[in-house]
């Protein structure tokens, strides 16, 4: 079992920025990707970006330029830094975590989601 611990989000208006983090414990694969997908409002679950335990990642082009994810292998955290937000960006975040180094297909663990509501 993995289980993943959330923290930041919150409420910023247009143009600011958040940070949120993961961090996993428990019986972690060793080689593995995190990151967050995120769901609107009647929206499907989307990938928002993912690091592989190497360092290599992937972007939606929608946050292309303005988010930034980042890893500590050695705390299982990750990072993400959210900056130039706009309304569009408002979902509940979820962390993830990942046997492997593909993007798509069955993700292992979820942590519970994070709340980021971006006012216009």
């Amino acid at each position: 079992q993995v289980q993943l611990v959330e923290s930041g989000g919150g409420l910023v208006q247009a143009g600011g920025s958040l940070r949120l983090s993961c961090t996993a414990s428990g019986s972690i694969f060793s080689f593995n990707t995190m990151g967050w997908y995120r769901q609107a409002p009647e929206k499907q679950r989307e990938l928002v970006v993912g690091i592989t335990s190497g360092g290599y990642t992937k972007y939606v082009d929608s946050v292309k330029g303005r988010f930034t994810i980042s890893r500590d292998n050695a705390k299982n955290t990750v990072t993400l830094q959210m900056n130039s937000l706009i309304p569009e960006d408002t979902a509940v975040y979820y962390c993830y975590i990942k046997a492997g180094g593909t993007w798509y297909g069955k993700v292992d663990y979820w942590g519970r989601g994070t709340q980021v509501t971006v006012s216009p």
